[in-house]
């Protein structure tokens, strides 16, 4: 099946965010930035914070092409922000009484004629229309620099952002004003080009390229355990000890099944014999398509003892691969393939009958919204997993304000959106300042953030700290630097939000003293930490335009970008036992964590540092890699910015699921 769009995301410096502050609600969510009318009118808010003149390049390529976005105003900002609210919070008379798509459209969207008259002028202008969502919430256009010049009066050059050149407004662009009033903002830069997965691996960092290891399940190895403590390693003294435990090959899905506590739902009554997410459907979200992904997650099905998927468990909407634009900025299908694979073994391994709908992006930027809209628009789920984010939360206003209003939509139909929460910590190595990612920093989506996991011989679960991993190679019997070393490789995202108020539901459990009135991230947490990570089956992509791969293979995977999958399918479990749909799950979230404090897991600082012993299977250097060490986010009893409220487990999204009814 074919698709067709495009959407929003980036990342960069202080402008947008002080631009985006100025349009912040309580309960999470932006209204329009305001704009001169004249003959024309300005959108000031499309322009991105990195298209400054210190790093501006001189003026883009006139045959350039770059890809547009156009967000629309909803009829009511205001009532739509209420219907989330209250279908979304228990207690609430209308809790549970979510709208159809139909509905949702029909009170909330841009009419179609308001909606035409705009798409109209981007054909009269000769730009190509590639996403028109039923939603009518966006619409997504590719044109040369030159057409976009001609169409928006937004002069487009080349900046430097990190390293990366990508084509942007120097000034504000503009529409006319009699086809202005329902848009609500422009974008015309390839900011949301560099969207990235949150996946990592123990010897590659965060979003590496990958590469094979074995084909079978790992055997264990002096340098590799099969579960926490299997093997030690002798190193240099190191908080006060000579060995620790080697890192993790990889926890099967069996393995986080039974550490999480699935076998639990059954043994105290609370469960249907095979509590496995039979009936549930899970979205998951990606850029483009593996073409193996199928008969991959039937081999690591085989492998592991899971049901095998097919063509009624196992669907996808996706395009089709002459339809892939962008891939250099993006990554390309290879660059995103190891995010689909991990996704949807992490589905599967938790929820092992539930249905898997894969709908793929044609891009990262537009194609993702395009994606979810497809989602959205006929309610295909009601719980969708999105691996991917920006870099902070230094997007044009405009963006967050479109994307705001398609996450406006979910709540009020009651679907859940679970998103990761990156892995660069706190984003100040990055950016300069601290940040959470975006789209996890919104109010309305569940914000997953990352642990460190430790399962014993039996598959009980042993502990878990928060995952930050800093590394100290050992060179001659000594370390290279001072512990705890020198290299960060890889944390939970989160941080106080700059752009969104503290949402009602975090009152009185996230402190004052460390939101200071603002949306704090994340929510919850669970296993994101590579030293400790999940088994994924790939055949990977060698070849980007013939999409040939190499032969399966058993790799390691981590990254919020396994956490995110890891709680929505123990959402999907939880959903299926008890019965009830948790659609936008944070306001239950956050008062089942009041309410039944000993569901859930609160994973604070261990008394003694923890760390893991790594031998590099690809360069044979050795490391101590200590754990817990997320930049300036620290792990701390109750609510935190590196788990949020805890570790998920079945327990606890069973009484989620089960404390709003």
């Amino acid at each position: 099946m074919r698709t067709s769009f495009k959407p929003r995301k980036f990342f960069s410096k202080t402008l947008a965010i002080g631009a985006a502050m100025a349009c912040v609600l309580a309960f999470g969510t932006t209204a329009a930035t305001a704009a001169p009318t004249s003959s024309d009118t300005a959108y000031p808010g499309g322009v991105p914070s990195w298209a400054q003149p210190a790093n501006n390049e001189g003026a883009a390529a006139a045959d350039t092409t770059v890809e547009g976005e156009i967000y629309f105003q909803l009829r009511d900002l205001r009532g739509a922000k209420a219907l989330a609210t209250a279908v979304s919070t228990p207690g609430n008379r209308s809790y549970g009484q979510w709208l159809s798509p139909a509905q949702w459209i029909g009170r909330y969207s841009p009419t179609q004629k308001s909606y035409d008259s705009v798409l109209t002028y981007l054909k009269d202008q000769g730009l190509v229309i590639t996403g028109t969502p039923e939603s009518r919430l966006f619409v997504v256009f590719r044109g040369t620099v030159a057409q976009l010049n001609a169409t928006f009066n937004a002069e487009l050059h080349n900046y430097d952002f990190k390293g990366t050149t990508v084509v942007g407004p120097s000034k504000a662009p503009t529409l006319p004003a009699s086809i202005a009033a329902p848009v609500a903002g422009v974008s015309v830069d390839q900011g949301s080009l560099l969207t990235h997965p949150n996946y990592a691996t123990p010897d590659g960092g965060t979003q590496p390229t990958p590469q094979a290891r074995h084909t079978q399940p790992p055997a264990p190895t002096a340098a590799c355990s099969n579960y926490f403590g299997q093997h030690s390693d002798t190193v240099p003294s190191a908080y006060g000890k000579t060995s620790y435990p080697t890192y993790v090959c990889g926890y099967t899905p069996h393995q986080i099944q039974s550490a999480y506590g699935k076998g639990d739902l059954t043994k105290t009554g609370h469960g249907r014999p095979a509590a496995d997410g039979r009936g549930q459907t899970v979205a998951i979200i990606d850029a483009y398509a593996s073409p193996t992904m199928l008969s991959d997650i039937n081999t690591y099905s085989a492998t592991y003892g899971l049901p095998q998927m097919d063509g009624h468990s196992y669907l996808q909407i996706v395009p089709d691969p002459s339809e892939f634009v962008d891939q250099d900025l993006c990554g390309g299908p290879s660059g995103w393939q190891p995010e689909q694979a991990l996704d949807v073994a992490s589905v599967h391994g938790t929820a092992p009958a539930a249905k898997i709908l894969y709908v793929g992006g044609f891009n990262c930027g537009g194609g993702l919204d395009v994606a979810m809209s497809k989602i959205l628009d006929h309610k295909l789920a009601n719980i969708v997993s999105n691996s991917y984010g920006n870099l902070g939360e230094a997007l044009p206003a405009d963006v967050i304000l479109g994307e705001v209003n398609i996450q406006l939509q979910a709540a009020g139909e009651g679907i859940g959106l679970y998103f990761s929460s990156g892995d660069s910590g706190d984003e100040a190595a990055n950016l300069g300042y601290t940040s959470p990612d975006f789209p996890a920093s919104s109010p309305w989506v569940t914000a997953v953030g990352g642990t460190s996991l430790a399962v014993s011989k039996k598959g009980t679960y042993m502990f878990e700290t928060g995952w930050g991993s800093v590394r100290d190679q050992i060179v001659d019997g000594a370390y290279v630097s001072a512990l705890p070393g020198a290299e960060f490789r890889g944390g939970a995202g989160g941080g106080v939000s700059a752009v969104f108020a503290q949402p009602t539901y975090q009152k009185g459990v996230v402190p004052r003293s460390l939101s200071l009135g603002q949306r704090v991230v994340p929510d919850i947490s669970s296993l994101a930490d590579p030293y400790t990570g999940y088994v994924i089956g790939i055949s990977p992509i060698n070849n980007d335009s013939t999409l040939t791969t190499d032969p399966f293979t058993i790799q390691t995977y981590g990254g919020t970008s396994l956490a995110a999958p890891l709680s929505a399918g123990q959402m999907a479990v939880a959903q299926q036992v008890s019965g009830k749909t948790l659609g936008f799950a944070n306001p239950v979230i956050y008062s089942t964590s009041r309410q039944q404090r000993g569901t859930f897991t609160d994973v604070v600082s261990p008394r003694r540092q923890q760390a893991l012993a790594f031998t590099s299977p690809s360069t044979g250097n050795q490391y101590l890699v200590s754990m817990n060490l997320d930049t300036s986010l620290t792990t701390t009893k109750g609510y935190d910015n590196v788990t949020g409220i805890g570790s998920m487990n079945y327990g606890f999204a069973l009484a989620i699921s089960r404390h709003g009814r």
